[in-house]
Formats: C-alpha cells, sequence, structure tokens
C-alpha cells in the first residue's frame, strides 16, 4: 500500500495556483460571481438598517413617488 505524505505548504500553494487560474481562465463568471456576493451582503445591511427605522406606510411611499405606483 502507498503512504500518502501531505506537506500543507505544499497544498496551499498548489490550491493558490488552482484558484488563481480558475479566475484568469473565467473572468467574467469570477466577476459575477463577486458582483452576486457584494449586492447580498449590501442587502443584508440595508435590511439590518431598515429593522431600526420607523415604518412609513404604503400611500406615504407612492406620495413620494408622485403616484407612479
Amino acid at each position: 500500500m502507498t503512504e500518502l505524505n501531505f506537506d500543507e505548504e505544499k497544498i496551499k500553494q498548489l490550491f493558490k495556483s488552482a484558484l488563481i487560474e480558475v479566475i484568469q481562465e473565467q473572468k467574467e463568471v469570477f466577476s459575477d460571481l463577486l458582483a452576486e456576493i457584494i449586492e447580498d451582503i449590501a442587502l443584508e445591511k440595508a435590511i439590518k438598517e431598515g429593522e431600526d427605522t420607523e415604518l412609513v406606510s404604503r400611500d406615504a411611499i407612492f406620495k413620494i413617488l408622485g403616484n407612479k405606483g
């Protein structure tokens, strides 16, 4: 039976190289994924901030929007 010897530093370097290669070869996919992550974080932050604010009626919102709804 063959014994496997894992060098943690070598594994880290291989993983980094593979990740860099994926990012370089799939720039558009990676960019879209990163944009989704940023949007999700911003939405989560907005929701948390909104939980601490005063409630506003639907009519008040449509009045601000100029009855466009």
